[in-house]
């Protein structure tokens, strides 16, 4: 077997054989790392920052300001990051049709290239948090008890606002805290990461990663939960269902006591006429 070996490693091809497969590997790393390939990679990024910023021109700087410096009519936009042009956004809530207590969300304006360039623009006026990438919405990989943490920490923290079935509620001066049961999972990252409208920001530090992804994944699965049957009176829980038994009880109530005066009044004056006569 070694004079086999031998005498293929004296094939005058072999060294041949061996430089080309040299230069093949050189060139493809030179390829991956060459100052054009990132020249490239920059340019389309600067292409894309551009095109952001023709559009912010247009769209957004009669309230934000031509350099997202912020006007009375608007915020500034400097380092809020990419996370949240990309919620309000790819949510319809921005552009705003008109100012007000709560910006609420409808169809949305842009396409997702454009959506993208608005973000990429924002995120090079200064640092801020990035949009999720498919890892840190990833939760395949969560234990049935890790999920049910994210119900402990969605009651803990967001259920105040948004009600222990996510299906908003009322706050002051006109605001409310929208239903989430139809955002996707990327938007409810990014609502905790940057703290839309009248929304705290919970933070990596405050809320990790994985803990978010445990709360997706616990809103998740109030979505997929079946129907009992009834009126689910927006799943708000016993608060709602007692309000409700009351009205209809104190109703029904008011009803059969309206109903006994007035048989009591027409079998008064039936008794009175029938003694007169008599």
């Amino acid at each position: 077997m070694s004079t086999i070996l031998s005498a293929r490693r004296r094939n005058r091809f072999a060294g041949l054989v061996v430089v080309a497969l040299a230069l093949t590997v050189f060139g493809g790393v030179y390829a991956v790392a060459s100052p054009s390939s990132k020249a490239s990679a920059d340019a389309a990024q600067s292409t894309q920052v551009e095109q952001g910023r023709r559009l912010f021109a247009v769209s957004c700087s009669s309230c934000h300001g031509m350099n997202a410096q912020g006007t009375n009519a608007g915020p500034p936009l400097i380092g809020v990051g990419a996370a949240a042009v990309d919620f309000q956004v790819a949510t319809g809530r921005m552009p705003a049709q008109q100012p007000g207590a709560q910006i609420p969300k409808k169809p949305v304006a842009f396409s997702d290239e454009e959506i993208a360039a608005l973000a990429a623009y924002v995120a090079s006026l200064g640092p801020g948090p990035s949009v999720p990438s498919k890892q840190d919405l990833d939760t395949s990989d969560l234990s049935d008890a890790e999920i049910a943490q994210g119900g402990e920490l969605f009651r803990t923290n967001c259920a105040s606002c948004h009600n222990v079935a996510g299906k908003g509620g009322a706050l002051t001066h006109g605001k409310y805290a929208p239903n989430i049961d139809g955002s996707s999972d990327r938007h409810i990252y990014e609502a905790m990461l940057t703290g839309p409208q009248n929304m705290p920001v919970f933070s990596n530090q405050v809320i990790t990663p994985k803990n978010k992804r445990q709360i997706i994944a616990y809103l998740n699965e109030l979505k997929q939960q079946p129907s009992q049957g009834g009126f689910g009176l927006g799943g708000l829980g016993p608060v709602s269902e007692g309000v409700a038994a009351w009205l209809a009880g104190l109703g029904a109530c008011v009803v059969l006591a309206v109903w006994i005066a007035a048989k009591t009044a027409r079998t008064t004056r039936t008794n009175g006429k029938g003694a007169q006569g008599k």
